[in-house]
């Protein structure tokens, strides 16, 4: 992305253990008001994610700043642009969960679900089984309004009004994913995640989760504002409401 573009907006997480969460967020709030920043950053004991906007050298020097924690060196951080701030407030919160399931005994900290990166994940698509000859399923893990604004073609839609829903989702339509590869996804990745290790712990096979979500997706295999088995919008939240394949805002701004 250019720092030509006037917002530069950049989204990640990292499930990794916090013990310091009070001192931390602390911490983070001061240097992003600094920054300038704008949008909510969620701590947790299993982690961090966050979106946040602002002018591009700012953002970038504050996520470079950010990254010199060693618990953070490493992010997956997914970049977009808007011509306004899609925030009005930065909001730093301490949280039980980066994001709420309400089962301790996923603990995506101890070791990421396997996955598959979106250029894989558009030809199994468009040859309709994965290199082992599964036929691929597409499980949405958002929640039925992110759905209905856009998703991959074909995509299992449990019909979620929260998150937390997907184990007992889980448990009334397992049917489906037999003798499948399962490929859960959600906007930015941590949804998906998650659900993919609580399905890996109830015994079903074949489970990936689609490495960075929708939004990465879009980042790498959109060609002409269109990506491939795609249908629609992806929502956001904030005030861009939606984006495009080609990652400009298609909602409200």
């Amino acid at each position: 992305m250019s720092d030509d573009s006037p917002i530069s907006i950049a989204a990640a997480y990292r499930f990794v253990p916090i013990v310091d969460g009070p001192t931390l967020r602390e911490r983070l709030f001061a240097s992003g008001q600094q920054a300038g920043l704008k949008g909510t950053l969620l701590l947790a004991e299993e982690g961090i994610n966050f979106t946040l906007a602002a002018a591009p050298r700012a953002l970038h020097a504050w996520l470079g700043e950010l990254q010199h924690d060693p618990r953070f060196a490493v992010l997956d951080i997914k970049f977009s642009q808007a011509t306004a701030l899609p925030f009005r407030h930065l909001r730093v919160k301490l949280k039980g969960e980066i994001i709420r399931m309400n089962q301790p005994t996923v603990r995506p900290q101890a070791g990421r679900a396997p996955a598959v990166d979106g250029a894989t994940l558009s030809r199994w698509l468009a040859a309709g089984h994965c290199d082992e000859g599964r036929p691929v399923v597409m499980l949405d893990t958002r929640n039925a309004f992110e759905v209905d604004a856009g998703a991959f073609e074909g995509a299992i839609d449990w019909r979620l009004s929260r998150f937390g829903e997907f184990p007992a989702a889980l448990a009334a339509h397992r049917e489906q994913l037999r003798g499948k590869t399962v490929v859960s996804y959600c906007t930015g990745g941590i949804r998906c995640e998650k659900a993919a290790l609580w399905m890996a712990e109830q015994g079903v096979p074949h489970v990936l989760q689609l490495d960075g979500g929708v939004l990465r997706y879009f980042e790498t295999e959109a060609r002409a504002g269109m990506a491939p088995h795609w249908r629609g919008e992806c929502v956001v939240f904030d005030d861009r409401g939606a984006v495009a394949a080609d990652l400009s805002p298609a909602g409200r701004e």
